[in-house]
């Protein structure tokens, strides 16, 4: 762990249990000691909102926070830590082809108003 990251509460953040172990699993697969924990991160915005995505992190950044768990070590920054604040990470496997990461307990995206997709409406957000 960065001597310099703070620790994440269970108030800003927590990962049920059935997240906990494929995060566990996820890591277990990976060779070599480069990989430092799971980042997790807010893109993009729109008429959807943000999206949020996670990816193995080699290396811990200046303004990160960090969840260490038996395991593994979620990392996120500052930034995308003002909007997470609060989520709750879930696993959820539907079957075949329908398993992700879910992120509950956010505050709804404002979104941009009515977003048309014709050229006759305009396209894009209004």
């Amino acid at each position: 762990m960065s001597e310099t990251a703070q620790k994440l509460t269970s108030e800003e953040m927590t990962l049920t249990s059935s997240a906990q172990s494929k995060i566990v699993e996820l890591m277990s697969q990976v060779e070599g000691d480069e990989v430092k924990g799971v980042r997790v991160y807010v893109a993009g915005s729109g008429c959807s909102g943000p999206s949020f995505g996670m990816t193995f992190a080699t290396k811990f950044e200046e303004n990160d926070s960090i969840l260490e768990g038996e395991g593994f070590t979620i990392i996120v920054d500052a930034g995308a830590m003002g909007i997470l604040k609060g989520v709750e990470i879930d696993f959820v496997d539907t079957g075949v082809g329908g398993a992700s990461f879910v992120f509950n307990n956010l505050a709804p995206a404002g979104g941009c108003g009515t977003c048309g997709s014709s050229s006759a409406q305009g396209g894009g957000c209004s």
